[in-house]
Order: C-alpha cells, then structure tokens, then sequence
C-alpha cells in the first residue's frame, strides 16, 4: 500500500486527467475501439461513471451492489461521466475518508478506504490511458503520479484470476522499454502498442 503521500490528491489528479480527455470527446468519437477489450469509447465512459457513483456510494458505507450497474449515459455522455468524476472527487474530499470501510460488492469484500482509494486511483490512471489511446492522444502524468501508480500496479496479483469474466486487469505483458506510463499499462495487462 502506498505510504506517505498524499492519495487524495494523486486520486484527484487521475480523475481530472479522465475528465479533461472525456471534455474532448465528439459524438463521433462514441462508438470508436479503446484497449478494454470489447468496449468503445461510450463503454469506457458508461464504466467510468459507474465507478466514480460506486465508489463515492462506497465511501459514505453504502455496499448497495445496485450502485455498480452500469447506467445510461443520457442525452450527453460527457457531462454524465462529469458529474460522476465530480460525485467522487466530493465523496473522497471528506475529512476521514481514508479511514473508513469501504464496502466493495464488486470483490464480495470491505476494505479500509485507503486501500479502496488506491484501487480507484490506479484504474484511473490505466482509464486515462485507455481513454487516451482510443482518441489518438497524448495522455501525461506528473512524476509523483506514475511512481504511486507503479507501486500499486506491481502490487496486483497476476495470474489465473486476471483471465476471470470480469477482471478489472488482464495478465500482464511484456515491456521492454519505453515510458512510465507504458510500463503500469503493461503490468496491468494493456499492450502499450495497442491497436497494433
């Protein structure tokens, strides 16, 4: 687990990057591939603000699985994933946060909210990326960004577990150089080369 930073604010960043790739997106862009297998860029939206509600219902204790389905995005995608991003970067804003118990429906478990911000941070880091990929763009983190999510990213487990139905990761592959950034991907099962 990460110690002595500052989780909320790298949490907040990783939103934010998502938030400003997602403000790029035209209704075209919608049904373009991203590197989550089998989701276009109006899935990964429909994931991404269904985490930010769970984990933001998490944080205030409610374990409510109904808080995980994905939901409609509406009339305006972008703006739904918005005000998602903003429900969490509220929730997660809260004096304590860190401390409470997070109950996670997704992994049948509870965790400290510590540990529970550190799994939203590292996924929106990796989303921010898949986002990126799918609108042929840039996407760059600040240092202290990419050294948290690489601690956390070597620390989830590989294996038979990432070929599950479900999995939030795929098993990882191989990286033989290339940016910070490309290496996390890696670990977590992305082709930093993707689509290729």
């Amino acid at each position: 687990m990460l110690t002595n930073v500052d989780l909320i604010a790298l949490d907040a960043q990783a939103v934010r990057a998502s938030v400003e790739l997602a403000d790029r997106i035209r209704p075209d862009d919608l049904s373009r591939p991203t590197p989550c297998l089998g989701w276009t860029v109006y899935g990964l939206l429909a994931h991404m603000a269904t985490q930010h509600h769970g984990f933001a219902a998490a944080s205030r204790g409610d374990g409510d699985l109904a808080r995980w389905k994905t939901r409609s995005l509406g009339d305006d995608p972008v703006a739904s994933h918005r005000a998602s991003a903003e429900d969490v970067l509220a929730a997660f804003a809260v004096d304590g946060v860190l401390e409470r118990t997070f109950p996670l429906p997704e992994f049948d478990s509870s965790f400290p909210g510590a540990q529970a911000i550190t799994f939203h941070f590292v996924d929106y880091v990796v989303h921010s990326w898949d986002l990126a990929k799918a609108l042929g763009v840039e996407i760059e983190f600040p240092p202290d960004v990419l050294d948290a999510a690489l601690t956390v990213a070597k620390a989830v487990p590989d294996g038979e577990m990432r070929l599950a139905p479900g999995a939030p990761f795929a098993p990882a592959v191989p990286w033989s150089g290339g940016s910070r950034l490309d290496e996390i991907v890696s670990i977590l099962g992305r082709s930093p080369n993707w689509p290729s």
